[in-house]
């Protein structure tokens, strides 16, 4: 048991991910997290900032080219299949119990994000943790036209690899002694990714509270 817990804290620790596996694993991860429903927990925003570090501190066998074009390719293939499995399974989604790698009210969450921000909820989402993951099978849940989804998923994850990736290389050749304070680096990610998500939490908190008291 202690095992397991070990290898799911190093699936969850970037810098164990890009030192041990590389190119591969972090393609695979970007693909996991946009696409399949059961990778909401895998890191994201992070590891895409500390893969373009790494290539420009030669801390991984792969030039930044590849790495960017890799995780692209990863983050748009993903969306497509989040669109297809949505596309699929339909409003049958949302009856799905909850289990280890599901829960349904991050489904719920992303649908009142969706119908908060309609498509462009494709583009933001991919900034924010478990809305990345369950926007695009939410827009396949509501059959969102085909051509407008290829549209917000290329600019989407433009947007989302360009700003990290490339931010965290270029801030790697220019400042190389960077990589000293990369936990408080990732600690600043993680607050402002879920900082969304916890003030959405804290509304309908308030607004259950309003609800009760009535």
């Amino acid at each position: 048991m202690q095992d397991l817990w070990h290898s799911f804290q190093q699936l969850l620790d970037p810098e164990y991910l890009l030192s041990h596996g590389g190119f591969y694993i972090v393609v695979l991860i970007v693909f996991a997290e946009t696409g399949l429903f059961f990778g909401f927990f895998l890191p994201g925003d992070y590891l895409l900032f500390l893969a373009g570090l790494f290539c420009a501190l030669g801390k991984i066998d792969v030039d930044i080219t590849t790495m960017y074009f890799g995780i692209l390719g990863a983050g748009i293939l993903g969306n497509f299949t989040g669109y297809w499995f949505g596309y699929r399974t339909g409003p049958v989604l949302f009856k799905r119990k909850d289990s280890v790698l599901f829960k349904r009210k991050y489904v719920i969450m992303a649908e009142e994000f969706y119908q908060k921000y309609g498509g462009t909820a494709l583009i933001i989402g991919r900034f924010v943790p478990i809305i990345r993951t369950f926007a695009p099978i939410f827009a396949g849940v509501v059959k969102l036209d085909f051509k407008k989804f290829v549209i917000y998923n290329v600019f989407g994850a433009f947007l989302w690899v360009s700003l990290l990736t490339l931010t965290g290389y270029f801030l790697g050749v220019k400042f190389p002694g960077i990589i000293d304070y990369v936990e408080y680096i990732i600690v600043a990610l993680i607050v402002i990714a879920f900082s969304p998500i916890a003030i959405a939490l804290f509304r309908r908190w308030l607004k259950n509270r309003k609800q009760n008291k009535q």
